[in-house]
């Protein structure tokens, strides 16, 4: 019996959050608002805000510099959620929580997971079984499909103005074939023995892949995970073993646990320095360079390439 209340208790609950988006998603039939977009990351903010143009109003959940394996949702989230025509996230877990709230949203919203642009034979595996990486942005030729499914989902959203979104996705294609080029050229500029890339946490998987770079991270997938002596230990080792001379900051992420590696290597009298940080999980601020996803790219890229070249192996 008190299962049973338990169930019929929950299901009340569930019933009455349907109820409150049902009632938010009401729209003035006297005025004929924008077409609204809500986009969790940063960077999907960007590439939608591109892609619109003035054609649309992009509300953007997470900020520069915030991380979205940590973040929570606030009741203005919701709010901005239950008003919108559409809904942008990554998916692949990389918004932990929160893609309950989305799939519960879908009965209402168009919800789209921007990685569903990506075959799974291509998306790279994590340390849990039937889970992926989720940071594909990292690679721009990946990144080129999610923008096409981008220009594609609101089309068939707003179709009014899906040749604005075509013609808009179309120029930044175009921008990130030749940054994708970019990054390949400057890649080439670091001997192949020295193209190691030692960071905070795994973020950057597909780039490796994608630009030559043997990756590996002091913490996961997820910054959600947490960083323990044994973890330090083995990063130092590789990296004494491997010779390595830098190691990068995220700005998303505390700086201490690199720190933390680089004094475990001086212990084993190799020496590391620490370069300058690196975007992994959300653009800089507007105003810099990082403050948009090609300007990202290109700033960790050009960071990469001067720190290992100006540190060649003593």
């Amino acid at each position: 019996m008190n299962k049973k209340k338990i169930i019929f208790g929950i299901s009340v609950l569930l019933n009455f959050f349907v109820l409150i988006l049902f009632v938010f998603r009401q729209k003035p039939v006297t005025d004929k608002k924008q077409f609204t977009v809500v986009c969790t990351t940063s960077i999907i903010t960007d590439t939608v805000q591109r892609i619109g143009g003035n054609n649309i109003v992009v509300h953007g959940l997470m900020g520069p510099g915030i991380d979205p394996h940590l973040y929570r949702a606030r009741e203005s989230d919701m709010h901005k959620l239950a008003a919108a025509d559409l809904i942008f996230y990554n998916g692949l877990h990389l918004e932990g929580k929160m893609s309950e709230v989305f799939a519960s949203m879908g009965r209402y919203t168009k919800t789209v997971a921007v990685t569903d642009a990506i075959p799974k034979e291509q998306l790279l595996s994590s340390e849990f079984v039937d889970l992926y990486d989720p940071h594909v942005w990292h690679d721009v030729c990946m990144w080129m499909m999610v923008v096409q499914f981008i220009i594609t989902s609101m089309s068939d959203a707003d179709p009014d103005n899906a040749l604005v979104y075509q013609g808009n996705g179309d120029q930044l294609l175009k921008e990130l074939e030749a940054l994708d080029k970019y990054v390949i050229t400057k890649a080439q500029q670091v001997p192949a023995s020295q193209r190691i890339l030692v960071t905070a946490h795994d973020a950057f998987g597909y780039f490796g892949s994608r630009y030559g770079f043997e990756v590996l991270g002091l913490q996961g997938l997820s910054t959600d995970s947490q960083v323990g002596i044994k973890d330090i230990q083995q990063l130092t080792s590789f990296i004494v073993n491997k010779k390595v001379q830098v190691l990068f900051v995220e700005s998303s992420m505390p700086h201490r646990n690199i720190q933390a590696v680089q004094h475990a290597v001086e212990a084993r009298d190799w020496y590391v320095i620490i370069g300058q940080e690196l975007f992994s999980d959300a653009l800089g601020d507007l105003q810099t360079l990082a403050g948009s996803y090609a300007g990202m790219i290109k700033h960790n890229i050009d960071t990469i390439v001067a720190a290992i070249t100006q540190h060649e192996t003593r």
